[in-house]
């Protein structure tokens, strides 16, 4: 779908993360699936676009639409890249299949000026009810799927990824939550309401000097 301005209509949440990417720069979408941010992201803002994804399907449907992406899995393949190599590494909806999360922030911080995190968040209200109710594993638009077959193995609230970037010494320059209708609000430094309300979120990160 073409918006009024001729663009590609995109997610709502890949459509902030490409409004925090300065046109013109040297982005690694990690995870990039099929392309869609990267493709856009390349005929948008012209970006020198690079992508890395486990998935055989993803790969082919990007090398397919002229994309420059390699199969690889990231907790593995990010530490080969040399320090500062992007001004931008992007990690959407994916920090929470991995198994360790914490090494690949590092990771995307080394590697990139800024990093770009985004994720559902497991704090919402929705599924405070639905897992204090019903006494199951909750399920969601952003979480679809059940106990037995989820891709997630470490689901975190905006909260837990906030103090996990206090810990480790990374800046948060910008921060957004998402509701289910897509509204967007800056999360600011009140997380209760962002933590509550926000069904997803994104952030933009910098590392601190030193």
């Amino acid at each position: 779908m073409m918006g009024g301005d001729g663009r590609k209509s995109i997610r709502v949440d890949l459509q902030l993360i490409a409004d925090m990417i300065a046109p013109s720069s040297r982005v690694l979408d990690v995870g990039c699936g099929n392309g869609t941010l990267l493709d856009y992201l390349v005929h948008f803002k012209q970006v020198d676009g690079r992508g890395i994804e486990l998935g055989t399907e993803g790969v082919n449907a990007c090398v397919s639409a002229g994309l420059s992406v390699i199969q690889g899995d990231a907790e593995i393949d990010l530490k080969d890249y040399p320090d500062q190599a992007f001004d931008y590494v992007v990690l959407s909806q994916t920090l929470q299949a991995m198994h360790a999360p914490q090494e690949v922030l590092l990771n995307l911080m080394r590697i990139g000026r800024r990093a770009i995190v985004s994720f559902p968040n497991f704090a919402h209200w929705r599924l405070r009810l639905y897992l204090g109710f019903r006494g199951r594993m909750p399920l969601s638009d952003t979480l679809p799927y059940d106990w037995f077959d989820t891709p997630n193995i470490h689901l975190c609230s905006i909260k837990d990824f906030i103090v996990l970037c206090e810990e480790q010494g990374i800046t948060v320059e910008r921060s957004i939550s998402l509701d289910h209708k897509g509204t967007t609000r800056r999360i600011g430094p009140s997380v209760f309401t962002a933590n509550l309300f926000g069904e997803q979120a994104v952030f933009l990160l910098r590392a601190n000097p030193g």
